[in-house]
């Protein structure tokens, strides 16, 4: 009896995933896997170079709010295989892991490339085919796969084919979102891509104008962005020039969008040459995104002194100052200087900056305005992607039901999205292992006893 023959085409954590657990089943199964890059992992070992974090330790309930309104499809594969089972299948590939201070899991020695390696070999000694430098161009009219390749066009026959392209984000490392047509004119409901985990451009001295518009803020703003032409983004040449690339760290950001829903949170970021970038603003960058899609802008508020109350605040800035410059007075109250003393001239402007009411409210809830998001490619991860509603539990395409061989999904292709901090990585992993057991189920092959 010929063993079946599944094309798995994708080479990153979702791909690799689903091609152990197909190769799983031993000689039943013909795996081989399909990349358009010369090697696999690509994005995943660039996610590893300052520290490869494969997912977070905190309670179940909580890690799942982390996916938003997409939680409730992931659910069952994360609850499957979610962060316990991620680090004991390291564990199993010699990779010790630990919990750093701020709950976040790595490898004992913060490194992606060891895992992968340990990885793709264990992938090879079970019988897993690797074909690099083959980009996927859909199918012939007969059902074959269409690979561009440095020697011409390939076709391939399976069985059964999953699909692991990323989304349209890194497009350089090979997530570059092609396969978005040719899954679309073929009838398979795809939400567009959108930039995940991004920075945003910023429309910094207006902001500023609307504080004085008071509860009129969002009006003012909306009114502004809807100028044609519209207002250039960015900060002052001189904010830009000095401060680009440096962090506001120890700072807090308050939003809340035009349908009350809410973000607040400490952390840190970084100024761009244009706008904002870095961990406190990805983990907001869901709702930012939403807010300037439906209307133009977005403001959120930005706590320069989270630790201290607008109280002590305002007590630190009327407090008298003598001779000194007030510079010199806000960091010797409130050591405040540097970049977050820049941004209050940058927003609040030499007027607000000079009432001490309107500077103390500033340096607890400064208004950032956002009006544009940075490309896709200039993001880590994308939002969209093949619907939900055109899977059934086991990741197999049923909308169309015409498409032959069946194909499967996973990984970031799927029309989900999460912050950074693990998340990202660990639905990976559970859309890939689901989606390589469903191949399985779907032709009656036995599921491994373990992983």
């Amino acid at each position: 009896m010929k063993p079946l023959r599944v094309a798995v085409i994708g080479g990153g954590p979702a791909g690799l995933m689903a091609a152990e657990m197909l190769a799983s089943a031993g000689p039943a199964v013909s795996v081989q896997l399909f990349d358009a890059m010369p090697s696999v992992g690509r994005k995943f070992l660039l996610a590893g170079r300052g520290g490869l974090n494969l997912t977070h330790s905190e309670p179940p309930e909580v890690f799942m709010r982390r996916y938003g309104a997409h939680g409730a499809a992931l659910e069952p594969l994360i609850a499957a295989f979610g962060p316990a089972e991620l680090r004991a299948w390291a564990e199993a590939l010699g990779i010790e892991t630990f919990v750093g201070s701020s709950g976040l899991v790595f490898p004992r020695d913060m490194k992606a490339a060891p895992l992968l390696r340990a990885w793709l070999h264990c992938l090879r000694n079970a019988g897993v085919q690797f074909s690099m430098r083959h980009r996927w161009l859909g199918w012939t009219e007969g059902g074959a796969l269409k690979f561009s390749t440095p020697a011409g066009e390939a076709l391939v026959q399976a069985d059964a084919v999953v699909l692991a392209l990323g989304g349209g984000s890194w497009k350089r490392l090979g997530s570059d979102g092609a396969w978005v047509p040719l899954l679309a004119e073929r009838g398979v409901p795809v939400a567009p891509l959108q930039p995940s985990n991004c920075g945003f451009d910023v429309l910094a001295r207006p902001a500023a104008e609307a504080v004085e518009h008071g509860e009129s803020r969002r009006e003012f703003l909306k009114e502004l962005i809807g100028q044609s032409p519209m207002p250039q983004a960015g900060w002052t040449g001189h904010f830009s020039s000095r401060f680009a690339g440096q962090p506001f760290k120890s700072v807090a950001i308050h939003f809340t969008d035009s349908q009350g829903r809410s973000f607040s949170r400490k952390g840190e970021f970084v100024a761009t040459a244009t706008g904002v970038e870095g961990s406190l603003i990805y983990a907001a960058s869901s709702l930012l995104r939403g807010e300037i899609a439906a209307h133009g802008s977005a403001t959120f508020l930005l706590d320069l002194l989270p630790g201290k109350t607008p109280e002590q605040v305002l007590v630190e800035v009327r407090h008298p100052r003598g001779s000194r410059s007030l510079s010199s007075h806000l960091k010797s109250r409130l050591n405040l200087d540097g970049i977050k003393a820049a941004m209050l001239y940058e927003v609040l402007g030499k007027d607000a900056i000079a009432d001490p009411v309107k500077l103390a409210a500033g340096i607890k809830a400064l208004p950032v305005c956002v009006i544009a998001v940075r490309p896709i490619d200039e993001a880590i991860s994308s939002a969209g992607g093949v619907k939900f509603d055109a899977l059934d539990a086991h990741l197999h395409i049923t909308v169309p039901a015409t498409l032959a061989p069946p194909v499967f999904c996973a990984g970031e292709m799927l029309d989900w999205e999460a912050p950074t901090g693990g998340y990202l990585l660990t639905a990976c992993f559970a859309s890939g292992r689901a989606a390589g057991l469903g191949v399985l189920s779907h032709f009656g092959q036995p599921a491994p006893q373990q992983g």
